[in-house]
């Protein structure tokens, strides 16, 4: 591997007005990016403690940016919160799921700030899931080309990998993701007590994320996911805060190093090649993210494999790991009759590939990842036995 990928110890950050042991007491896990560099707050209670939001800087309006499923549950916890910072704080609901990440439900986002009188100090709050923060980080890069937002995810995936890193966009009908800006927030807030309302297929859908960081920078992180797995299925509160602290530990070592994705961050997308083209094949939303990349990250085991760079019983491993997240492990067909012509072409316009060829993140038996393009015909062979299952 290109560099390597610190095990950061956490700073301990307590709410001045809770007691000890109380919610409000957070683990802080920082991203070092110079002046653009900001604290990722992981905790039970955090919506509501007033320590949360006291460092932020003070504008006239805010903008709450959620959707129809967290809005009802959340939103006026988190307005309540921010009342006492800001001169107005609007809201504003998108509808919920993938097939809404696109143009026309951005539009609403500059919409909203412009009937609001949003001036280049509006802070926007992403509350919600992937969907929700990469939209209304978007929207923040965009608006009077630049305004502050804050990332409040509600999901696990969206704790453990999509608010972290800068990652703003939407999707194109023939790509995911194409279209978006690398844009950091202020800060990002996991209230890990968000997760207790998080429906079964989607904590399973953000497991995938947290399997994803063993395979690349952390083999003993594998082996206690696979231990802990039960526990964090249960939603055991110890389980699944250390789950998003290491999470967040490896992928702000990496995006501390390689912002804009120019070489190590890259190893972040195992699974996502062959993921997102599941995603598109489907039909956005047919398949969630997590459930993509968790059969995602079985076929690129599986490519890894063919290259000689693990063997069967480490391809055995993650497919048991994957599955006992309650996640596919066997692939869709997409095409009959041209299935594998299809996943190609999906994966041709991939943001990886480069002058046409697919590039995969593989990785090795000692916890390495790499980006690899691989021959067409050993692909189609690997599509093939996947979806075989």
């Amino acid at each position: 591997m290109p560099a390597e990928i610190s095990a950061t110890t956490p700073t301990d950050v307590i709410d001045p007005c809770a007691p000890p042991g109380s919610a409000g007491r957070a683990l802080r896990v920082d991203i070092d990016l110079g002046d653009r560099s900001y604290p990722i707050l992981i905790g039970a209670g955090l919506l509501d403690a007033a320590g949360t939001w006291n460092h932020l800087p003070r504008a006239a309006r805010a903008l709450i940016v959620t959707n129809s499923t967290v809005g009802p549950m959340y939103a006026q916890r988190l307005l309540a919160a921010l009342a006492p910072h800001y001169g107005s704080v609007g809201l504003h609901q998108l509808p919920d799921g993938e097939a809404h990440k696109d143009w026309s439900n951005l539009q609403t986002i500059f919409d909203a700030l412009l009937e609001q009188g949003a001036d280049r100090k509006t802070t926007l709050f992403a509350l919600g899931g992937g969907v929700v923060g990469d939209m209304t980080g978007f929207a923040a890069a965009c608006y009077m080309r630049g305004v502050p937002f804050v990332q409040v995810p509600t999901t696990l995936l969206a704790q453990v990998d999509s608010s972290v890193g800068g990652k703003t966009g939407i999707n194109h009908p023939l790509g995911k993701n194409m279209v978006g800006a690398f844009y950091q927030p202020l800060q990002v807030v996991c209230d890990l007590d968000t997760l207790r309302t998080l429906p079964e297929r989607e904590l399973s859908a953000g497991l995938a994320e947290v399997i994803k960081y063993g395979p690349i920078a952390d083999l003993q992180f594998l082996a206690w996911i696979e231990q802990s797995m039960a526990a964090l299925r249960q939603r055991d509160p110890a389980a699944l805060a250390y789950a998003v602290r290491r999470s967040c530990e490896i992928k702000a070592s990496v995006v501390g190093q390689d912002e804009r994705e120019s070489g190590l961050r890259a190893i972040l997308n195992f699974g996502h090649t062959f993921g997102h083209a599941i995603e598109a094949g489907m039909g956005y939303g047919n398949w969630l993210h997590g459930e993509a990349v968790g059969c995602g990250m079985v076929m690129a085991a599986e490519l890894s494999m063919r290259l000689g760079l693990v063997d069967v019983t480490y391809v055995q491993r993650l497919r048991r790991v994957v599955q006992a997240a309650g996640l596919p492990v066997q692939a869709p067909v997409l095409q009959a009759g041209g299935n594998v012509a299809r996943y190609l072409e999906l994966m041709r316009v991939d943001k990886k590939a480069e002058a046409g060829q697919i590039r995969f993140v593989v990785v090795d038996a000692s916890g390495h990842a790499r980006m690899q393009s691989a021959p067409d015909d050993m692909v189609a062979d690997v599509i093939d036995a996947c979806c075989r299952g």
